[in-house]
C-alpha cells in the first residue's frame, strides 16, 4: 500500500508511473489527498479540544480547593459541550481513515523507472539461441499421456470438474522429485523451509496485495470465511507481519512447497491444452525481506538463483522485464522466466520474480532498525516462483522425449529412482 506521505510528496511521478500500467482509477490518488487534507483539519481541531480541556481540567481543580462552586458549574458545562463535539469528531475522523484505506488499497504499486509501458526487442533480456530435440515430430503432454500414462485429466474432472488433473504412477513421482529438488537447491542456499497453511483469513490477503485485487479468483470457504491459498508467497509474508528486524539480520530469506488454487474465472479452457494451466496446481516459493538499499541486489540474485536452476535441468529459456500492463498488484518491476516447449513450440512461464519495494511490507507492517541511525524504516519484499511445477514437468515430458520414453534429466535421477518412463 502507497503512504499518504510518500503520495503527497510524489504526486507527479506517481500519476505518470501508474500511467505505465494503464490504470484506469488514477482518480483515486486525487481523492486521497482531498481526504487528507481534511483528516488533519479533523485532527487539529480535535488537538485544540484537548489543549483546551487540559487548560479546563487544571481550572477545575484550582476551583475545587477555593471553593468556588458557580464558576466550577460553568467550566462543567463547558466540559460537557467539548465532550460531546469531540465525540463528534472522532466518529468523523474514523469514517474519513476508513474511507481513505478503502482507496488506498485499491492503488497498485508503482513501477519501477525501468519498466516500459509497451513490449519491445530490450524486455528479453535472454534468450536461448540452440534449442535441442530428440525427436524429430515431438509429440505435446497431452499426447504423450496416452502413450505412457502419465497424467488423466478425465479423472480429474469426474471428481472436481475442468482445470484439475491426477498424476499417475512414475509421472506422480516426477513431479514430487522435483518438489523435492528444487526445495533442497533453496535450502542449500540458505532459505529457510517453511510447511504452511492452505488457507488464509482475509486480513492476510490484504497484507499482501491479492486482496481485493485478486479476490474473484480465489477460491473463498462461506462458512469459515477463508480463502484457498493463490500462491505461497501470502502466508509464507505473513509469517513477519508486525516484525521489526535489526539491519544486520536481513536480509530474511524463506522458501516453501503448497499447492496454488485459482478459479482463473472466464479464462480456463479458452487458450489452454493439457495440464498448462489449472486451477490446482504445486510451486515452490521463495521470498526475501531486505533493507531498502539491498532489495535491487537480492532481486538479481534471486533471478541468478532460478536461472541456474533451470540449466541444472538443461531447458531452454528465456528472461523478460514485464512491462506495466502485465505486472502484479503489489510489484514495481518483475522478469519472468520461460521455458521452451520443442512440441508445443512456444515459450511457457515458469517462474515471476518481483521487487514489491515497500509496497507489501507498509501492510504487513514489516520493519527495520537503521544500524547507524536507529531510524525504524520499512523493509522490502521480493517473492518469486522457484519453481511452478506443472509447465516445468510440461517442458520435461516434451523436451526429453524419445520415440520410446521419455529420459529424466541427470539431476533428478536420485530423486526419482529411475532414469526413464517407458
Amino acid at each position: 500500500m502507497l503512504r499518504i506521505s510518500f503520495i503527497s510528496k510524489n504526486r507527479e511521478k506517481i500519476l505518470f508511473r501508474l500511467k505505465k500500467r494503464n490504470f484506469k482509477k488514477i482518480y483515486l490518488i486525487d481523492e486521497v489527498l482531498l481526504l487528507d487534507k481534511k483528516r488533519k483539519k479533523i485532527q487539529n481541531i480535535l488537538n485544540k479540544i484537548l489543549e483546551k480541556e487540559n487548560i479546563l481540567s487544571k481550572k477545575i481543580g484550582k476551583l475545587l480547593i477555593k471553593n468556588k462552586n458557580y464558576e466550577l458549574n460553568d467550566i462543567k458545562n463547558k466540559c460537557i459541550l467539548s465532550k460531546n463535539k469531540k465525540k463528534k469528531l472522532k466518529k468523523e475522523l474514523k469514517d474519513i481513515l476508513f474511507i481513505i484505506n478503502q482507496k488506498l488499497i485499491n492503488i497498485p504499486n508503482i513501477p519501477d523507472k525501468y519498466v516500459n509501458k509497451n513490449f519491445d526487442k530490450n524486455n528479453i533480456l535472454f534468450k536461448e539461441k540452440k534449442i535441442k530435440k530428440l525427436v524429430n515430430n515431438p509429440l505435446p503432454h497431452w499426447e504423450l499421456t496416452k502413450k505412457f500414462n502419465l497424467f488423466d485429466l478425465s479423472l480429474g474432472s469426474k471428481m472436481c470438474g475442468t482445470g484439475f488433473s491426477v498424476y499417475i504412477d512414475k509421472c506422480a513421482k516426477l513431479q514430487r522429485s522435483l518438489i523435492q529438488y528444487f526445495l533442497d537447491i533453496n535450502i542449500k542456499y540458505s532459505y529457510k523451509e517453511y510447511n504452511l497453511p492452505y488457507l488464509i483469513n482475509e486480513m492476510s490477503g490484504i497484507s499482501t496485495g491479492q486482496i481485493p485485487d485478486k479476490e474473484n479468483q480465489m477460491y473463498f470457504i462461506e462458512n469459515d470465511k477463508l480463502y484457498l491459498i493463490p500462491t505461497g508467497e501470502v502466508p509464507l509474508m505473513n509469517c513477519y507481519r508486525d516484525k521489526i528486524f535489526n539491519e544486520n539480520d536481513l536480509p530474511i530469506k524463506a522458501t516453501t512447497y503448497t499447492p496454488c488454487f485459482r478459479r482463473e474465472a472466464g479464462s480456463y479452457g479458452t487458450k489452454s491444452k493439457g495440464i498448462n494451466r489449472l486451477h490446482q496446481f504445486d510451486k515452490v516459493e521463495i521470498i526475501q525481506i531486505t533493507s531498502s538499499k539491498n532489495s535491487n541486489y537480492a532481486l538479481k540474485n534471486m533471478i541468478l538463483h532460478v536461472k541456474n536452476i533451470i540449466i541444472s535441468l538443461n531447458l531452454p529459456f528465456r528472461i523478460l522485464r514485464l512491462t506495466g500492463p502485465d505486472l502484479g498488484y503489489s510489484s514495481s518491476i518483475t522478469y519472468d522466466i520461460e521455458v521452451y516447449s520443442i512440441a508445443q513450440k512456444k515459450w511457457l512461464e515458469v517462474s515471476s520474480i518481483s521487487n514489491c519495494t515497500n509496497f507489501q511490507s507498509n501492510r504487513l507492517n514489516i520493519k527495520y532498525k537503521n544500524n547507524v541511525t536507529g531510524e525504524i524504516a520499512l523493509c522490502h519484499t521480493l517473492n518469486g516462483s522457484s519453481l511452478a511445477i506443472p509447465r516445468i514437468l510440461v517442458t520435461l515430458l516434451e523436451n526429453y522425449q524419445t520415440n520410446y520414453q521419455i529420459n529424466i534429466p541427470k539431476v533428478l535421477i536420485p530423486y526419482t529412482g529411475f532414469d526413464s518412463i517407458k
